[in-house]
């Protein structure tokens, strides 16, 4: 069959994406879902960072790619072997397929599936292959084994959660990295527990989900920091209970100030190493730093191994929020119908497919925190 995609041919292009257009709408050679695998017809796909780290080159990949790893759609056909999914139910896709079998699957953590991972640099499925195919016969490779800028997509059967039908996909689509990441990283990561502080350093879509998951939590200071006064006064109007801007040069001394000498729990979401470094000075002794930013990967951060052992800090990295999907999705998806996790105050947009390199200059330029194409 065929498919609209957005895909992008090289890395590095240029800003404004809106004249350079990195991405191009192609129509492209989908073939049928193989074994263990499942044809999904997108509804809605998320704008995030990391899929401008890859248009950027700051998180290089196979070229030509299919982008997009953040949706959710209904499926439309399944592959040999999948039992427990069937054309209508309604999937949000997440962004490592896990075996179920490697070493770190095993011990419950699906996040770190070594299969998975090799793929996804690979740009195939988990099963190796690739379903997308240039007019005679040229690979295009898949972003996350998802490839979501698009009408329909191929995925692993281990890429998808099933959810209820009644939640609306445009909002579902969040759930796949931005709820994960963000919630996953107060939740599952650091652990955030109620009573205690907590601060979240960078206020994209997956830094306001973690400011949502410390909240839900039940800490009871919830310190937002960042550069963008829109994006702070976003953070209070979710139950922040303090802002500062990342640009005064007296942030963690304000911080620290307001904390009673710095917070329980800080987790950096900006993918900057300044980032970082305020998030780890804002951390009070015996307290956690958790990052799930991702900066270039030649980024190196100088650690202050006397005040890690004197002060007996723990540094966390996180990666989709330490979460089991299949667990967590729908834990989390119950919570936002009860009102405990507002993450539909994060979608900022609608956007047509063809609309996409706009979107991406609204990304880079910090005027948006979550945009999605609606198919």
């Amino acid at each position: 069959m065929k498919t609209r995609a957005a895909v992008l041919n090289a890395m590095g292009a240029g800003t404004p994406y809106a004249r350079t257009r990195p991405l191009t709408i192609e129509t492209l050679e989908l073939a049928p879902p193989g074994p263990g695998e499942i044809l999904v017809r997108m509804a809605a796909a998320g704008l995030c960072h990391s899929d401008l780290s890859v248009i950027n080159g700051d998180r290089p990949r196979p070229t030509p790619m299919a982008l997009g790893h953040e949706a959710a759609g209904v499926v439309e056909e399944v592959g040999q072997g999948v039992a427990d999914l069937k054309k209508g139910d309604h999937v949000v896709l997440v962004f490592v397929p896990s075996c179920g079998h490697c070493g770190p699957c095993a011990e419950g953590r699906p996040a770190l599936c070594e299969p998975g991972a090799a793929s996804n640099t690979a740009g195939t499925l988990l099963s190796g292959q690739r379903r997308l195919f240039r007019e005679g016969g040229a690979l295009v490779n898949h972003h996350m084994g998802c490839s979501a800028f698009a009408d329909f997509a191929v995925v692993s059967r281990r890429s998808a959660v099933k959810i209820d039908p009644e939640l609306p996909l445009d909002e579902a689509a969040l759930f796949g990295c931005a709820v994960l990441t963000g919630v996953g990283a107060a939740v599952n990561t650091a652990q955030v527990r109620a009573g205690t502080t907590a601060a979240v350093v960078g206020l994209g879509g997956v830094g306001l989900a973690a400011v949502l998951g410390a909240i839900a939590c039940g800490a009871r200071m919830v310190v937002a920091v960042d550069l963008s006064a829109d994006k702070l006064d976003l953070a209070k109007s979710l139950g922040a209970t303090h802002a500062f801007n990342a640009g005064d040069a007296d942030v963690v001394e304000k911080v620290k100030a307001a904390t009673g000498g710095g917070v329980d729990f800080a987790i950096e979401m900006a993918g900057s190493v300044r980032a970082f470094e305020t998030a780890y000075r804002i951390t009070r002794r015996g307290g956690t730093t958790v990052t799930a930013g991702l900066p270039p990967p030649a980024a190196t951060w100088a650690m202050p191994v006397t005040n890690l052992v004197g002060e007996e800090r723990t540094i966390k990295g996180s990666y989709i929020g330490t979460c089991v999907p299949s667990r967590d999705l729908p834990r989390y998806i119950d919570l936002y119908r009860r009102g405990k996790l507002p993450v539909n105050r994060l979608l900022t947009g609608k956007l047509e497919l063809e609309q996409i390199n706009e979107g991406f200059d609204a990304l880079h330029e910090g005027r948006a925190v979550r945009q999605v194409v609606t198919f």
